[in-house]
């Protein structure tokens, strides 16, 4: 049975996440945070952490990685495959119907259309992001204490970097983990 969930809950996450692997990541929170309780958000936001570091479509390694975590071995692949056959059955059709009727004026305004609603979506798995970093919860308090200030100045100093100096974004994060190691396992 909980292959079948699990499968299930990628395939919706699959079939819906129109945009790529950032505006899937609000679906993904949605099937294993909220609906199944399959993880905490600390753990979800960890996931999606890792998810990002190795090669691959965010979608198709957070399945992978929560597979294993509810059901080992198969669970990953039976998620997997969910988050996959959406995808493939949709961009079948889709190339079909695109390159039959892409001269058309409503099938570019569809496409200009998505747009928004794609950078909406990416936007707000960010703020989620966010907030969970720099208040380590699902809210925003207005209490100072709660703020996690090396959060928010790791941020604040890798961000100046990526911006500035036009550095790598691999040895940013290298170099934001190291120090966040350190500050969090020896000073904090």
């Amino acid at each position: 049975m909980i292959y079948l969930k699990l499968f299930w809950s990628f395939f919706q996450v699959g079939l819906f996440s129109i945009g790529g692997g950032y505006a899937a990541m609000p679906l993904i929170q949605n099937q294993v945070v909220d609906i199944n309780h399959w993880l905490t958000m600390n753990e979800f936001a960890d996931v999606i952490t890792i998810s990002q570091m190795t090669p691959g479509p965010i979608a198709i390694n957070s399945s992978t990685f929560v597979g294993i975590r509810v059901a080992g071995i198969p669970g990953a692949i039976i998620a997997t495959i969910g988050c996959v056959i959406p995808s493939c059955i949709i961009v079948l059709f889709l190339a079909f119907i695109y390159y039959k009727y892409r001269n058309l004026s409503v099938v570019k305004g569809v496409l200009n259309g998505l747009r928004p609603a794609v950078t909406a979506m990416i936007a707000s798995a960010g703020f989620s992001l966010v907030i969970l970093a720099f208040w380590n919860g699902s809210s925003i308090s207005t209490k100072l204490a709660d703020l996690d200030v090396t959060a928010v100045i790791l941020f604040a100093i890798s961000l100046v970097i990526l911006r500035k100096w036009k550095a790598n974004p691999i040895y940013v994060m290298i170099g934001a983990g190291i120090i966040g190691l350190a500050v969090y396992s020896f000073i904090v």
